[in-house]
């Protein structure tokens, strides 16, 4: 991800607190410039990043390369753990950290909260919890690519599992 797409991901929380770029980098102790120029790099230096990120209430989170990676063995028994903790209607964050690398399950709790019968602040919240921004569009559409599940095929499978386990 550039630095203009970090920032893009950035930018309606800078302008509700800073009202604009200028004083977005003069919080951060940079030129206006930097700001500017930062939005047609493919790179910076994180401590930039972060001092932009940190002013206006974000963190900069590294992922797992491997997370959900295609070469990461998947298969049935862990497709059908992920069922039962689904089906169970848990939002405790450590039992689904057990099950699962942050990202991963994250993502599946963002896909939850969009089904019904299941909370969907609850599952907004734990999929945060599990990994940061893991609800913005541009997270949750690399964690839809790389996610060895797939949800038109593990919802149908969830409906049919909650209704054996009733």
């Amino acid at each position: 991800m550039t630095p203009a797409a970090l920032l893009g991901q950035m930018a309606q929380a800078a302008r509700q607190r800073y009202d604009n770029d200028k004083r977005w980098a003069a919080a951060c102790g940079l030129p206006a410039e930097t700001l500017s120029r930062l939005r047609t790099r493919d790179s910076c230096d994180l401590r930039t990043l972060n001092s932009l990120a940190s002013a206006v209430g974000y963190s900069i989170v590294a992922t797992p390369s491997a997370a959900g990676d295609a070469n990461t063995f998947f298969g049935r028994p862990q497709e059908e753990a992920l069922l039962d903790l689904c089906a169970s209607g848990s939002t405790d964050p450590a039992v689904w950290r057990s099950r699962g690398d942050g990202f991963l399950m994250g993502g599946l709790a963002i896909v939850l909260a969009s089904v019904r019968g299941f909370d969907r602040r609850r599952h907004l919240e734990l999929g945060e919890e599990l990994h940061p921004g893991v609800s913005q569009p541009e997270v949750f559409a690399l964690w839809l690519r790389r996610c060895p599940l797939r949800p038109a095929r593990f919802l149908p499978m969830l409906t049919r599992w909650r209704k054996i386990e009733a």
